[in-house]
């Protein structure tokens, strides 16, 4: 079982590695202009670490398997750029990252990807995360992401059951 920490400044290239490996899976898949080559470049790491993204990581034997950045976002937390290198995906790996991250608050959590990421949105559905109705998706985008207008019409937000209770209790979280 992979050991799971925050990330350290050391791990940004191997952080990197994961997460331009891991997208690869979205070429072809998503809006050819939301595609961009390399997926994430460094400034753009550097950029959401300076917005306040925590990554955590998944290591065994010395070797980054995984990321997962989580953001603070007042009522609720978001999971970011979560990603599992290719030969470890299927093995438990975003799954103990998932668990992880959610144990470190009573928050609810939501989490943006891409509409036609079919997998992404699979493995969070088996995690127990829920596919917010459209009307609020593009509530929520705006209010808890900085994405582009293009990028909204292309994603969808899942909502853990912490969400999904505060959202049945009438409180306010999008």
């Amino acid at each position: 079982m992979a050991l799971i920490r925050k990330s350290r400044n050391a791990d940004a290239p191997a952080v990197l590695a994961i997460i331009n490996a891991a997208a690869e899976a979205y070429r072809d898949v998503i809006p050819p202009d939301r595609w961009h080559e390399p997926y994430m470049p460094a400034t753009e790491l550097e950029r959401e670490i300076a917005a306040g993204i925590d990554f955590w990581v998944a290591e065994e034997d010395g070797q980054l398997l995984g990321v997962m950045g989580t953001q603070d976002k007042g009522e609720v937390a978001l999971v970011r750029h979560a990603y599992v290198t290719p030969g470890s995906q299927r093995t438990g790996v975003g799954g103990g990252l998932l668990r992880h991250v959610q144990g470190l608050t009573t928050k609810p959590f939501l989490i943006g990807t891409w509409a036609d990421a079919s997998w992404a949105i699979a493995f969070y559905q088996r995690n127990g995360f829920i596919i917010v109705p459209a009307a609020q998706k593009n509530s929520l985008l705006r209010q808890y992401w900085s994405i582009p207008a293009r990028q909204v019409e292309t994603s969808v937000v899942l909502a853990d059951d912490r969400w999904m209770s505060g959202q049945q209790c009438g409180t306010k979280s999008g």
